[in-house]
C-alpha cells in the first residue's frame, strides 16, 4: 500500500486539533440549556481554548525547536484527547472553562511545531502551495465541527460528542507516533540555545509584524463564525439550516488558503494578498451585521448578509495562508522557524481571546448584533496598517537581495 505523504498526516493533525475549536460554537445553544452557561460565559468558552497560546506560544516554539518537532505534535494529541474525555464529565461552567484552557495547550502543541516539520518534509518549489494547504487546517476541521456537531448531539448527547473528539484526537497521535519519519521530528545535533533564539526573534521586525497580523485577523474570524451558531438560534433558524450554514462559511475560508499558496507561487506579492484579505473581511463584517439594507424584504436582506459572511471568511482566507508562507520567510534563521511561528501562535491566540468575548460584550450591551461590526472595522483597520508595514519590509528585503546580486555579478 501507498505511504502516505507525511505533509499531508502533519496536516490531518492539525485538523484533527481544530475539531476541537469548532466543537464548541454548535454546542453552546445546548450547554447554554444544560449547564445555564451565559453569553458572555460563552465568548470566553470559545476564547479561553488560546490562554495557552496566548501565554506560551513562544516558549513552547522554543522548546520545539530543541526537543523534536514530532514529540511536540503527539504530546499535544494526547493532552487535547485527555482533556476532552474530562470535558464530557463536566456538570458545572467552571470545569469547562478550566478543561477548555488545557485543550488549548493541547491545540498550541500539536499545530506550532508544523510549519516547521512541512517545510523539513518538502521540496523547496513545493514550500508556499503546502503552507497554503496547512493554512486550511483550522477552517477544514472547525467546519467538520459545526457540520457533523449538531446532528451527532442530537443523537447521543454534547458529551458523547466531547468524547468522540477525544478518541478522533487519541487515534491520530498514535498514528502520528508511528508513520512519521523519526528523522523529521528530531532536533538538530548542536542545537542553538533558546536565549539566543528568543533574543534573534524578538529582535527582527518580520516576527513582530507577521505575529500581529495574525492576531487582527484570527480576533474577527474565530468572534464572528463562533457566535453564527447562536445568532441563527436567536433568530429562529432551525438546527437543521444552521449548522450547514455555519460549516459552510467557516469552509469557504479554506478556499482562501489553498489560493493563497497558488497565487504566492505564481509571483502574486504577499502584501497584495493581506490588502486583499483585510479589506473584504472589513467590507464582510459591515455588509453583515450594519443596519445598511434598509427597504429590502426580511428574506432577501438575510440572504445578503449570509453572503457577506461568507465574502468574510472565504477572502479573508487568503491571510493565514500567507502569514505562514511569510513568518517561514521572515524569520532570523533556520533554528528560528518554530519560535517565529510560536510567537505568531501567541499573538493570534491573544487575537481569538479577546475577539469572541468583545463581540458577546457589545451584543449585549446593544441588545442586538447590529454593532458587532465596529469589532471587526477596528480589527480590519490595524491589520491593513500591519500590511503597509509588511510592504515595506519586503521591498527593503527584495532591495537588499538586488543590490547582493549585482555585486556577486560584478
Amino acid at each position: 500500500m501507498r505511504r502516505i505523504d507525511p505533509a499531508l498526516l502533519v496536516i490531518l493533525g492539525g485538523v484533527s486539533a481544530a475539531l476541537h475549536l469548532g466543537k464548541l460554537p454548535p454546542a453552546l445553544p445546548v450547554l447554554r440549556d444544560a449547564l445555564g452557561i451565559s453569553l458572555i460565559e460563552g465568548g470566553f468558552l470559545l476564547s479561553l481554548v488560546q490562554l495557552a497560546g496566548m501565554t506560551l506560544g513562544l516558549a513552547i516554539g522554543l522548546a520545539a525547536d530543541s526537543l523534536g518537532l514530532k514529540r511536540t505534535m503527539v504530546c499535544g494529541l494526547l493532552i487535547l484527547s485527555t482533556a476532552s474525555a474530562l470535558g464530557g464529565w463536566a456538570q458545572e461552567p467552571s470545569s469547562l472553562l478550566v478543561l477548555r484552557a488545557i485543550e488549548g495547550l493541547g491545540f498550541l502543541l500539536t499545530s506550532m511545531p508544523a510549519p516547521s516539520l512541512i517545510r523539513r518534509m518538502v521540496e523547496p518549489e513545493r514550500m508556499s502551495a503546502a503552507l497554503g494547504l496547512w493554512g486550511a487546517y483550522m477552517p477544514f476541521g472547525t467546519a467538520m465541527a459545526l457540520l457533523c456537531g449538531p446532528a451527532f448531539m442530537a443523537w447521543a448527547g454534547w458529551q458523547a460528542w466531547w468524547w468522540l473528539l477525544a478518541l478522533l484526537s487519541l487515534a491520530m497521535a498514535l498514528w502520528l507516533a508511528q508513520a512519521l519519519p523519526p528523522a523529521h521530528g528530531s532536533a538538530p545535533a548542536v542545537p542553538e540555545g533558546w536565549v539566543q533564539r528568543m533574543g534573534q526573534t524578538l529582535s527582527t521586525s518580520g516576527p513582530w509584524l507577521v505575529a500581529l497580523s495574525f492576531a487582527m485577523y484570527s480576533g474577527q474570524w474565530l468572534a464572528v463564525i463562533g457566535f453564527l451558531p447562536s445568532i441563527y438560534a436567536e433568530v429562529g433558524l432551525s438546527a437543521g439550516l444552521a449548522a450547514p450554514a455555519t460549516a459552510l462559511a467557516a469552509a469557504v475560508n479554506i478556499v482562501g488558503n489553498v489560493a493563497s499558496g497558488k497565487l504566492l507561487q505564481r509571483g502574486v506579492r504577499p502584501e497584495r494578498l493581506l490588502y486583499t484579505g483585510f479589506g473584504a473581511m472589513g467590507l464582510g463584517g459591515l455588509l453583515a451585521f450594519a443596519p445598511v439594507w434598509g427597504g429590502i424584504p426580511a428574506d432577501a436582506t438575510a440572504m445578503l448578509r449570509y453572503g457577506a459572511v461568507l465574502l468574510f471568511s472565504m477572502v479573508g482566507g487568503v491571510i493565514p495562508g500567507t502569514l505562514f508562507s511569510l513568518a517561514v520567510r521572515l524569520a532570523p534563521g533556520e533554528r528560528t522557524v518554530s519560535t517565529t511561528v510560536g510567537w505568531m501562535q501567541q499573538w493570534s491566540s491573544l487575537g481569538q481571546f479577546v475577539g469572541p468575548p468583545l463581540f458577546a460584550l457589545l451584543a449585549t450591551r446593544a441588545g442586538g448584533w447590529q454593532w458587532s461590526w465596529l469589532v471587526t472595522a477596528a480589527f480590519t483597520l490595524a491589520g491593513l496598517g500591519l500590511a503597509g508595514l509588511i510592504a515595506g519590509l519586503l521591498r527593503r528585503l527584495r532591495a537588499g537581495t538586488g543590490r547582493a546580486v549585482a555585486q556577486r555579478d560584478a
